[in-house]
């Protein structure tokens, strides 16, 4: 079995799988036999000595995990409880709290919670470190024990303890466990502009939101002035839907290649839709949890100057892997390419530059949280061509547009910073055609 999809993986909350483009299997030289004695050496050694009995398939599982993780943070192989984790993650509904987490040195820290969930109305935010579960410390253990216990039944509560860098005290929160049905896509009109909020890339993805197209423009009687395309804390999912919602605003042109090993093994994929926006002003919104099959979309629509990408910059995460089920319960994710946009861009640690860096500055934790990306993990891929982007990094200044407190615009109604200047840009974008065509025909009557 081989599933075609594009997502952060479990080391960073998710996946990224593409179907196998080459079959070859490595040619075994004899220098590979030598290495081959040297670990049944090993092997050998640990089954008759180790102080206390281990079984085959602890030390199998073990050398298997070893030889995958000196690859990358993207290539791994799950079997049982982790294999049943992944398959919940992406296939169906499960009772739980609706976080995404990694193991850091020991310990559970939060990659984000999906919007609408348990952990989300908690107000647990990326970045965060969970110590403790229902009392009961939690680090050291392995990332799999934890997600099993932060799962339950639904209306069964769960106390989880949080440290969050910047605060000087843990956090106990009391919380609710429900069903986690993750809806693809939200859409929703605000201020006369369509607003589609797209969670993740699974198999309903793009007709979601050809629908939330549909009703938006039912609900309005007509066009709205524009469309908001919310990928912020999208980890990313199915490269197919990716490349549909991304020929959704396209009419031409290529949306995304593929490059494996080879230099001659590269896929590309076309747009060959028609505009389903008509032209009307897009902007995505991006954070630092956008990954993968997002950034493909962000990067498609701003390689072709079709949509203003707006907010902070993006995970960066660049290379393809491929999934393959070895067994009933078990499976391996092999990095095999790295995926590119249609002007060459690799997004590997890099990731999408913002045309408008917006913070978002109604989160009063924003300043203090720190942001994680590809780049910060072990053995992340090197991108071949490196750009320095220090010198706008190093630039502390605080722009006057976005001085505002949290309290400051919550006064004025303002909860979500970065949409709202999203929702201002296409109000002052929309606008402009209207305002050269009034003065051309002042003049004109005026003649």
């Amino acid at each position: 079995m081989i599933r075609p999809l594009l997502q952060v993986t479990a080391a960073v909350g998710a996946l990224a799988l593409v179907p196998v483009t080459t079959g070859a299997m490595a040619a075994v030289d004899t220098s590979s036999y030598r290495e081959l004695d040297v670990f049944m050496d090993i092997y050998n050694r640990v089954k008759a000595d180790y102080v206390e009995k281990v079984d085959d398939k602890t030390l199998i599982k073990g050398a298997i995990d070893g030889m995958l993780a000196s690859l990358d943070p993207h290539s791994s192989f799950a079997d049982d409880l982790e294999f049943d984790n992944m398959r919940l993650q992406t296939d169906g509904n499960y009772g739980g709290l609706g976080l995404s987490v990694t193991m850091e040195d020991g310990a559970v820290k939060v990659i984000t919670a999906t919007e609408d969930t348990p952990a989300w109305r908690a107000g647990i935010k990326p970045g965060d470190y969970i110590t403790h579960l229902d009392g009961k410390l939690i680090y050291g253990g392995t990332l799999d024990e934890a997600i099993s216990q932060m799962r339950g039944p639904p209306g069964t509560k769960i106390t989880v303890r949080i440290v969050r860098p910047g605060r000087d005290k843990p956090i106990d929160l009391d919380i609710t466990r429900a069903t986690i049905i993750q809806k693809a896509v939200k859409w929703e009109v605000k201020d006369g502009v369509g607003v589609l909020n797209i969670n993740t890339f699974s198999a309903n993805t793009a007709p979601e939101m050809r629908a939330g197209i549909a009703a938006i423009e039912k609900q309005l009687g007509g066009k709205p002035r524009g469309y908001v395309i919310d990928l912020r804390g999208n980890g990313g999912g199915l490269l197919d839907q990716a490349i549909q919602v991304s020929d959704a605003f396209l009419s031409h042109g290529e949306i995304v290649s593929q490059r494996g090993r080879e230099k001659s093994d590269i896929e590309r994929w076309y747009a060959k839709a028609d505009d389903l926006a008509r032209g009307l002003p897009l902007v995505v919104l991006v954070d630092a949890g956008t990954a993968s099959a997002s950034e493909i979309v962000a990067g498609a629509l701003q390689d072709h100057h079709r949509a203003l990408v707006l907010g902070e910059k993006t995970f960066g995460k660049g290379s393809v892997q491929t999934l393959l089920q070895l067994g009933p319960r078990s499976l391996l994710r092999l990095t095999t390419a790295r995926y590119y946009t249609p002007s060459g861009r690799s997004v590997q640690e890099g990731g999408i530059q913002p045309d408008l860096l917006v913070p978002q500055i109604s989160d009063p934790d924003y300043k203090s949280r720190p942001v994680f990306r590809e780049a910060d993990l072990r053995r992340h891929l090197i991108n071949e061509i490196k750009v320095d982007n220090s010198i706008l990094e190093e630039d502390t200044k605080t722009d006057p547009r976005f001085a505002a407190t949290p309290e400051e615009l919550k006064k004025k109604g303002i909860d979500d910073f970065q949409l709202h200047y999203a929702l201002q840009t296409i109000a002052r974008t929309a606008a402009a055609p209207a305002r050269v065509a009034d003065g051309a025909a002042g003049k004109r009557g005026g003649r």
